[in-house]
């Protein structure tokens, strides 16, 4: 029996306790992210992915009375929720639905032209991992989808029913890191002219079947993160978003990012890093920042985050 999903699949970004009637969102990392935001009154800041709402929520209560949040999530739902939770800072928060990867024509259409500070946090809530209709997770049988937003664009079931066998490979192999996904791709690519693949049950037990159960690592693991990287377009969304970011910031403003495994961390640092070397922002983080032990032990899906920070260049 294997244990809970590893970091290598895509990791909750939050920790939810339940006590009585009442659900309360702690997000990861919230002090250091607060450390290296710093959020303050007359000011106006950016939470690219506002998931359950927990870092927004420290925003706009460290930046009271006055400033402004703009509050982005391709999931309506999380949009949703977000807004009922943080319904008492009404007048000063902005919260939409959409991708990062237009942070600009957001912020345009909110009357935002620079900001001081943008947090990306790129984990996912727990509210998604642990809903099997959304298809994250193999822990409970649902749908193949994996879509962030299922107002449209191809499922996970899509992609493994119409993508060519060689594509499907490399897809595996980039975005999980999967060394045997040529045999995996082949093995789909027979099994799919018979039946059709439809849950995550039926995809994870098919891959355990052809690659073992060896560890304590669930074998269709990095099958499943090619998958939702690929789905959502994930990294590339990450760098059209930080570029979007560099060009919002304010003189001085404050560049947060927490990511959750190996791909998004090269995207952020590289990022981070070739701006630093035109003059364009400072590095405040030399290495990334992990959470501490007493979190992880609380929340032990925040055990693979990495937080990552850079200010504009005044």
């Amino acid at each position: 029996m294997w244990g809970e999903e590893p970091p290598l699949h895509p990791t909750s970004a939050t920790l939810v306790v339940h006590e009585g009637d009442r659900t309360i969102h702690r997000s990861v990392m919230t002090a250091e992210v607060m450390a290296h935001l710093r959020p303050a009154s007359e000011c106006v800041y950016v939470d690219a992915t506002g998931g359950a709402g927990g870092h927004a929520e420290a925003i706009l209560q460290a930046s009271g009375p006055d400033g402004r949040l703009l509050c982005l999530d391709r999931d309506p739902d999380a949009v949703a929720r977000l807004t009922s939770r943080l319904r008492s800072f009404a007048g000063r928060l902005t919260a939409r639905s959409g991708n990062f990867a237009e942070l600009a024509e957001f912020a345009a259409r909110a009357g935002i032209s620079s900001v001081h500070g943008i947090l990306f946090d790129l984990g996912f809530s727990s509210d998604q991992v642990d809903a099997p209709e959304r298809g994250f997770s193999f822990q409970s049988d649902g749908p193949l989808d994996m879509r962030y937003d299922r107002s449209g664009g191809p499922t996970a079931a899509d992609i493994i029913a119409r993508t060519p066998q060689t594509e499907l490979a490399d897809i595996l192999f980039e975005f999980g890191g999967e060394r045997r996904s040529r045999r995996i791709a082949r093995e789909i690519a027979d099994r799919r002219r018979r039946q059709a693949f439809a849950t995550t049950a039926d995809l994870a037990g098919f891959v355990a079947g052809i690659l073992g159960h060896r560890g304590r690592t669930h074998p269709a693991t990095r099958t499943f993160q090619a998958l939702r990287i690929y789905v959502n377009q994930e990294l590339k969304s990450l760098s059209a978003g930080l570029g979007a970011a560099l060009g919002l910031l304010a003189p001085g403003g404050r560049l947060v990012v927490i990511s959750f495994h190996s791909l998004e961390d090269r995207i952020v640092k590289n990022f981070i890093r070739d701006h630093a070397r035109e003059g364009r922002l400072e590095i405040l983080t030399a290495k990334p920042l992990r959470p501490g032990a007493d979190e992880v032990a609380t929340n032990p899906r925040s055990r693979s985050a990495r937080l990552r920070a850079a200010a504009v260049v005044a």
